[in-house]
């Protein structure tokens, strides 16, 4: 049994890892100082964001938060130390 303790660890600490790379090669959402100037970002970029790398990105997080709360619930439940 400790053998599957140390698997889940390990598994769990690489989505830990991944999550985190995944997050922070996301784009911020805010425009920062290029919203005092008016700036529009309707471009076709913007407007298809859901079919760019982007979106991608934000939909592989969100799989990832879902695995990864679940293993956090598990190992909680089963009561990994």
């Amino acid at each position: 049994m400790d053998t599957v303790r140390v698997i889940v660890k390990i598994v769990f600490m690489i989505l830990s890892v991944v999550m985190t790379v995944i997050v922070l090669m996301q784009e911020g959402k805010g425009n920062g100082l290029g919203s005092l100037s008016g700036s529009n970002i309707d471009s076709y970029w913007g407007r298809n964001k859901g079919r760019s790398m982007e979106g991608v990105l934000v939909k592989v997080t969100r799989v990832l938060l879902v695995i990864f709360l679940a293993g956090a619930a598990a190992m909680n439940i089963g009561s990994f130390q």
